[in-house]
């Protein structure tokens, strides 16, 4: 009787396995199927759950002889004899390699601080934005994404990227790589790893590269050349303002395969208006034109978009200063304020928290461009006179509009201790700081 009780329940546990895997993998896009390339070849399954491998050990002589039923059981009996082997396997390699992970969202000083981990030096492979594929490729007509969808693809191509694999983002490159050769990738320049010697192909005559590297005379990107230079560096580091949810990350911080370190850099939502209002003024027209002629319409789109970003921004937050199991030691909250008054400090502070070496060569750039003249200090520049840029917004956002930004952004602001302003006058003078001094967690052991 145990024996067949125990045969019926592995075969339960089985099948539910595979059901879940197979359910699992015809909802996801065919763009994220894995294919065997020269970058990376198709990895093995480790994702049997450690449960299921309890209960098929619970008796071997019975799954013996219910491998022997059915040759779904043998494969399953080599999945999950080789998971813990497999497992071991992975966590060994990883060594002291760290990944991080900057998030942020448009107009928050993300280009500037990226450049504090692109600027780290040989030991580093940093890319700037590679998500803007997958946004752009999954834009509705309507100009917004699928959440959930765009969440599962901005997870799996991340997992990739961190793990050197290049041909998730791939299947987003419009036009395709021809042989993970591609002139398309955006901001090509603004990734150091991605113009190195090692990852230059001989220059092409008559193809057109948009963003082409400036340090050297390079050819279209050849991603495999990438990937083993990826492989090469000892950590690895991405920034993007397009993940809308830490939440939705959560697998990265489980896998195994990676120690991921997530940064959330944030700012006044006053000043990220402000800053977007100059930046992408064809899209901020009517925000302009409410400045000007009158009351803004709270139900509009435009502003509740605004609350719906300043909404993710303080879930994500406060899902972070939780610290759940899952990212202990893992999250960092920065203030882009506190960057732009303490580079230095803030900068040394990321890197303790990463577990990297803060470099002679990081310090050294951080000192040169945290005193650029105003020249230099461009809408895109990653060059700024720190004390200056934030302050800066105060004097060009209309009282009218902090109002409406207080409105909607009231609960983001208070908890990342931004104070409202109740007059133009308050809001003009620079004698009454904005912003409170505020310690968030810093649980960097």
């Amino acid at each position: 009787m145990r024996m067949k009780y125990t045969i019926s329940l592995v075969f339960i546990v089985a099948l539910v396995i595979i059901e879940k895997e197979n359910n699992i993998i015809s909802r996801v896009s065919d763009k994220l199927t894995p294919k065997q390339t020269p970058q990376t070849p198709l990895q093995p399954s480790n994702s049997a759950p450690a449960s299921a491998l309890g209960l098929l050990k619970f008796n071997g002589s019975s799954f013996t002889t219910l491998s022997k039923l059915d040759p779904v059981f043998t494969i399953m009996k080599r999945r999950l004899e080789n998971y813990t082997e497999q497992r071991s396997e992975v966590i060994g390699s990883a060594g002291n390699r760290k990944h991080i992970l900057l998030l942020a969202t448009t107009r928050t000083g993300s280009s500037f601080v990226g450049e504090f981990f692109n600027q780290q030096g040989d030991n580093m492979f940093y890319l700037f934005e590679p998500l803007w594929h997958v946004e752009r490729s999954l834009t509705l007509e309507s100009g917004g994404t699928n959440a959930t969808a765009a969440a599962r693809a901005y997870r799996e191509v991340l997992q990739g990227l961190f793990l050197c694999d290049f041909t998730p983002l791939e299947s987003f490159i419009d036009p395709l790589p021809v042989d993970h050769v591609t002139s398309a990738l955006f901001r090509r320049e603004s990734s150091s790893s991605l113009c190195e010697e090692s990852v230059c192909s001989p220059f092409v005559k008559k193809v057109f590269e948009r963003y082409h590297c400036r340090t050297r005379k390079c050819g279209p990107l050849n991603l495999t050349m990438a990937s083993e230079s990826c492989q090469q560096k000892e950590h690895r580091a991405i920034k993007s303002v397009r993940v809308r949810q830490l939440e939705t990350l959560r697998p990265l911080a489980e896998d195994p395969r990676l120690d991921i370190k997530f940064i959330q850099l944030v700012r006044d939502p006053r000043a990220v208006l402000a800053s977007r209002m100059v930046a992408f003024s064809a899209k901020y027209n009517n925000w302009k034109k409410w400045a000007v002629d009158g009351d803004v319409p709270i139900d509009d789109d435009e502003v509740r978009k605004l609350k719906g970003n300043c909404d993710n921004i303080r879930m994500s937050a406060e899902v972070g200063l939780r610290q759940p199991s899952w990212l202990r030691r893992r999250y960092m909250l920065v203030r882009y304020e506190d960057i732009a008054r303490f580079p230095m400090r803030k900068a040394a502070e990321m890197y303790k928290f990463t577990g990297i070496p803060f470099t002679p060569q990081v310090k050294d750039w951080v000192l040169k461009n945290t005193q650029a003249s105003n020249e230099a200090s461009g809408v895109y520049s990653t060059q700024k006179n720190s004390s200056e840029q934030v302050e800066k917004w105060r004097f060009s956002i209309p009282y009218k509009l902090a109002q409406v930004v207080q409105r909607v952004c009231g609960p983001t602001m208070k908890l990342f201790g931004y104070r409202f302003v109740n007059s133009e006058a308050m809001l003009t003078d620079k004698s009454i700081s904005l912003i409170e001094e505020k310690i968030f967690i810093q649980n960097f052991s």
